[in-house]
């Protein structure tokens, strides 16, 4: 039997970088050798159902071992890490932790430290697994899966702990927003389920923000800057002023908590035409609507200024906050925060500051709040995770799904 330690250790060692750009589900071939490695472990452990599905996604099943009559819980974690930083070679080591700075590249004077990451302030005394500093760790969401293989194969090997059916689920692509786009509520069969893909110890989320993305695409007319009096439209100008327009307050370096914010994530091109992303996101839905419809009026003043067709607008809406779902269902988040005192951890309930599998899984009829993994500044090479918090979301899973 492996330690969660020991998996995470295997697991972050292969590169499964999801891909925005790509056109194939699952977005990047080396997420399907993952999830291979992983349908072979399901079923050495001894699930039953084991199921790899060509889209990517993993369903196993934990057989109940009761005869009361319990719901079916599910436990979801992805497989895929941000395509923002390498995921390449990670090169994973174990560091006590005392305090002070973590030489992470000695070479390259890569140091992580309390000063930028004031959070090692509250994992002195314990294990820490970080990075070389050239790739991200892979904590989100390795560490949610490593966590959940523990756990059920704990229960697996020790019968004495009573549980109903469990089915568990592996999913692709979700730090590209795509994660379940195949997913089958209905097949899965669970009641509620809970993704293992949040932060610190002690983290339960059950609302998210109201997200859409948003590509301005700035037309410009490009000719050579010798004769460009009054011919020359220069795009890469006017899409910089269109940024400088965006509330500087109103950004994610800026806010926390419930506050929303706009994000342009991605600018390319040229004097002749560039284009622009942005994210925007809000817990609100009414102020949601006013973030989408800030950006449309920004769109159509530019071109009222530069003439019609200067700026065109694609914006599409990706995830919504699942907080209503929960309404009558606030029982799925008690059920969270008792597991986690049982464990002696107090229950830190906090919004979601991103998405999660969860939030769609939720509108199409699985309620699906999400719980801490215990990894710290995801998606760079700064990442790290505690072992400690690793074993205490192992603790937490097994309370969980238990019914005594």
């Amino acid at each position: 039997m492996q330690t969660v330690t020991e998996r995470f250790l295997r697991y972050v060692r292969f590169n499964t970088q999801s891909d925005p750009d790509s056109d194939r589900t699952p977005s990047t071939e080396n997420q399907l050798v993952f999830l291979k490695e992983l349908e072979k472990e399901l079923q050495s452990i001894g699930l039953a159902d084991v199921r790899l599905y060509k889209e990517g996604i993993i369903f196993a099943t934990v057989p109940s071992n009761t005869d009361e009559n319990v719901p079916v819980i599910g436990l979801i974690a992805h497989v895929d890490t941000s395509p923002e930083c390498s995921g390449e070679n990670v090169n994973p080591r174990i560091v006590e932790y005392d305090g002070g700075s973590i030489i992470l590249n000695k070479k390259e004077n890569i140091t992580l430290g309390p000063d930028r990451f004031p959070a090692l302030n509250n994992h002195i005394g314990e294990k820490l697994i970080v990075t070389d500093g050239k790739t991200l760790l892979g904590a989100d969401d390795k560490a949610g899966i490593a966590e959940i293989m523990t756990a059920i194969e704990k229960i697996t090997a020790d019968q004495s702990v009573r549980h109903g059916k469990i089915r568990i689920a592996f999913t692709p692509d979700e730090e590209i927003g795509k994660g379940t786009d195949h997913f089958n509520v209905k097949e899965f069969g669970a009641d509620f389920a809970y993704t293992v893909d949040g932060g610190e110890v002690g983290e339960l989320e059950y609302e998210t923000f109201n997200a859409a993305s948003a590509v301005l695409t700035v037309n410009g007319v490009s000719v050579h800057p010798g004769y460009a009096k009054d011919t020359m439209v220069n795009a890469i100008k006017i899409a910089s002023s269109i940024i400088s327009e965006l509330p500087e307050k109103e950004s994610p370096e800026n806010t926390d908590g419930y506050s929303g914010f706009y994000h342009p994530v991605n600018i390319e091109g040229g004097v002749g035409k560039v284009k622009i992303e942005l994210i925007i996101r809000d817990h609100n839905n009414d102020i949601f609507g006013t973030r989408k419809q800030f950006i449309k009026e920004l769109s159509d003043r530019y071109n009222t200024l530069y003439g019609a067709g200067t700026v065109t607008l694609e914006m599409k809406d990706q995830y919504y906050n699942m907080r209503e779902v929960f309404n009558d269902k606030m029982h799925i988040v008690e059920r969270a925060e008792f597991a986690m005192r049982r464990a002696g951890i107090t229950a830190k309930i906090q919004p979601v500051r991103g998405g999660t599998d969860g939030s769609f899984l939720s509108y199409i009829g699985l309620p699906c709040p999400n719980i801490f993994a215990g990894g710290i500044n995801f998606h760079g090479p700064y990442e790290f995770i505690p072992v400690e918090s690793m074993e205490k979301a192992v603790e937490t899973l097994i309370n969980l799904i238990r019914t005594d």
